[in-house]
Parts: structure tokens; sequence; C-alpha cells
């Protein structure tokens, strides 16, 4: 993995998990609006990195763990997943010894497929998104619902260093058909999993409903796929300040956000 980072160390930790296709970087569009008063730690999976060879999740949680740990990263405020980033981001919140205060997960991949089908994804996920590094970003709008010139130059890097390799090993063990990983009562009570009204998406959040019932689940009511995040990382950053904000059972004040 990569890490990037914004703010200062010993500030209050916020972890990204980023989408498929972008880079870790591609969260630095938020996070410089949270970095005044943040640590923000944006891990680039292993995938998208140049000379680096995917292992599995349980080694890219190994190597998130290890860079908190080098960082004196003792607690972390919140998570915020995105996208596929979802999965990796359930699963080290299932296993790490850190404690977690919140988690927020943007229009969360919480598919489950079996493995031939996923095998059948790797060859069209990596020709698209190899596609998109090849032409320069100037296709994405084909790919994905937005071809917004602020995401352009994340796919771009990701695609030019994407594997094939990298990406069957990666889908090998993510989004598999089994029960999602279980969540204490207590983080559940502070994770919020978004969904974009009108995103392909938003059909997982019935599952994810049953498996996380004491959690929160808020819609942007005519949004697609992470486009609040895309569109406004502003008001997105300051919405996941009220997150961080919110007591325990209850989304009090996030109404005005969605």
């Amino acid at each position: 993995m990569l890490f990037e980072t914004r703010g200062e160390k010993g500030n209050l930790t916020v972890l990204f998990f980023h989408a498929m296709g972008v880079t870790g970087k591609s969260s630095e569009r938020v996070a410089k609006h949270l970095k005044d008063d943040y640590f923000c730690v944006m891990p680039t999976s292993t995938v998208y990195c140049a000379g680096q060879r995917y292992v599995s999740k349980a080694d890219e949680i190994r190597q998130i763990e290890e860079f908190l740990k080098e960082n004196e990263v003792k607690e972390i405020a919140l998570v915020v997943a995105s996208s596929i980033g979802a999965d990796l981001a359930v699963a080290f919140l299932s296993q790490t010894k850190l404690p977690v205060k919140h988690a927020f997960f943007d229009g969360g991949q919480f598919a489950k497929i079996n493995g031939f089908t996923r095998g059948i994804l790797v060859p069209f996920l990596y020709f698209a998104i190899k596609s998109i590094y090849k032409r320069n970003g100037q296709n994405l709008g084909k790919i994905m619902w937005c071809d917004d010139d602020a995401i352009k130059p994340y796919f771009v890097e990701a695609g030019k260093n994407l594997t094939y390799g990298n990406m069957r090993r990666q889908m090998a063990d993510s989004l598999e058909n089994k029960p999602f990983p279980s969540l204490s009562r207590e983080l559940q009570e502070r994770s919020f999993f978004e969904f974009g009204s009108a995103e392909d998406h938003f059909k997982y959040r019935a599952d994810v409903m049953k498996s996380y019932p004491y959690a929160h689940f808020p819609t942007f009511e005519g949004y697609n796929h992470m486009q609040y995040q895309i569109r406004n990382p502003e008001g997105f950053a300051e919405m996941l300040r009220v997150v961080m904000s919110a007591e325990n059972k209850t989304n009090r004040g996030l109404t005005a956000c969605f």
C-alpha cells in the first residue's frame, strides 16, 4: 500500500477507504476540509500500487494497522468508506483492536457475489479501468455516471499501476457471498450506512439493514453513486464533522445534511 496524509499527527484520526478504480489520494478533496482539526489517513490499496503484489484483505488490514502504529495512532475518530472500500472497511472494523468511534459508508458496494461471477467480472473491470488510463479519463462518463474533471486524475493514476494479477487476487476475496462481518452493537449505533436513492447500489441497503440493525441508514435523496461526495467535497466534510459529534443511538443533526 501507499499512504497519503493530511493534517497533523496527534490530532483525532480519520481513516479513509477509497472506491474501486481510484487511488487513496482521491479522498484528499474531502480531507483538505478536515485537515485543520484531524489527522487524515488515506491508504491506496495495493491493487493500484506500482511494483506491489496484492495478497488478501487480511494483508491490507495488516499494512494499515502497521502504518497507524508507526504514526502513534491509538484511536480512530472516524472510518470513511466509499463504494467497494466498504468491503475492506467492514473487515477492518471487525478485526482491529484500535478503538473506532464512528463509521460512515458512502454508497457501500455490499454485494454478495459467488466466485464464478467474480471471476467473470475480473477482465471486465481490468479493461475498463485500464481504458480510463489509456484515454486519460476521456471515456470516464461511459463507464461511470459522471466524468467530473476533478476526479479523473485519480482514475488515471490507478489505471496506470493496475495489473491483471492484482485485480484477480483482489476480487477473489472481495464481495464474497458470505454473511457480513459482525460488528458490535456499540459500533453499529455509531455507524452510518448512506446510499443515494438514485444509485444502483441502493438495492443492497435492505440486506445491510438486516445485518446491522442498530446502525443508521440515511439517504441522499435524488443523488447517484458517491455524487454528493464528488460534487460537494466541502459539504461532505462538514457532514462528517456532524457524524463525529453525533451521540449514540441518534442521528440528530444529520437531516440538514441530506
